[in-house]
C-alpha cells in the first residue's frame, strides 16, 4: 500500500485519488469519501474482458454507432470515482477526455466479477451507476459458468435480464449485439 494512502487523514476527494501515484497492484476507487481497493484482475478476468471488448467493438463498428469501448477508465459519479472493467462511452467525449470521463458520457458500465469484487459489483456499484444516470449496467460472472446480467435503468434502478451459457441474446439498445456468455470464456 502506498505511503500516500496510509498518511492521508479525513475523507478522500476525487482530486486526492487522482493525485495518488500509479499503483500497479491495486485498483483504487472512491465511494463516499472512502477508498475502495481491489487487486488487479487475474488472467481469466482479463481474457473475458478482452473477448467482451472485441465483441462490443465489432458491434459498434458494424452499427456505425457513435460509441467507443474503453477499459478501466476513471468515471466520475455523484458519490466518487469508479473504474469499471469496461465502458461504452460517447466517442466524441472519449476523444476529448483527459484523466476522467463523466458518468453522463457513459452508456454502458460493465463489471466482471472477481472473488475480491463480487460484493461491490453486485451491491454497491449498481446503485452508484444508477444514481449517476448510466442507462445500462452489465455484470459478467465467470464462476461457476459464465452468465451475464444485462441491467437497463428504469425509474432509478436497474432491471436485470440474465443470459446464461448457451443462450444467444440479440440486443438492440444501445446498438445491435448478439451475445452468448460462453464466447467470453473460451
Amino acid at each position: 500500500m502506498s505511503v500516500a494512502v496510509t498518511e492521508h487523514s479525513g475523507p478522500w476527494t476525487v482530486e486526492d485519488v487522482l493525485a495518488l501515484p500509479e499503483d500497479t497492484h491495486h485498483r483504487i476507487e472512491l465511494v463516499g469519501g472512502a477508498l475502495l481497493m481491489s487487486p488487479n484482475p487475474g488472467v481469466p478476468h482479463q481474457r473475458a474482458s478482452s473477448r467482451l471488448w472485441a465483441l462490443l467493438d465489432a458491434a459498434i463498428t458494424a452499427a456505425s454507432a457513435p460509441f467507443e469501448v474503453l477499459e478501466a477508465v476513471n468515471v466520475i459519479v455523484p458519490d466518487g470515482l469508479l473504474i469499471p472493467d469496461l465502458v461504452v462511452a460517447d466517442a466524441a467525449a472519449a476523444a476529448e477526455a483527459g484523466t476522467t470521463l463523466s458518468a453522463h458520457d457513459i452508456v454502458v458500465a460493465i463489471e466482471i466479477a472477481s472473488p475480491s469484487t463480487r460484493v461491490a459489483d453486485k451491491k454497491v456499484k449498481p446503485s452508484l451507476y444508477a444514481a449517476a444516470g448510466i442507462p445500462h449496467y452489465w455484470r459478467l460472472e465467470l464462476e461457476p459458468a459464465p452468465r451475464l446480467y444485462l441491467g437497463h435503468l428504469e425509474r432509478g434502478f436497474y432491471v436485470d435480464r440474465l443470459i446464461q451459457v448457451g443462450e444467444t441474446t440479440a440486443l438492440t439498445d444501445p446498438f445491435p449485439l448478439n451475445i452468448d456468455p460462453a464466447r467470453l470464456r473460451r
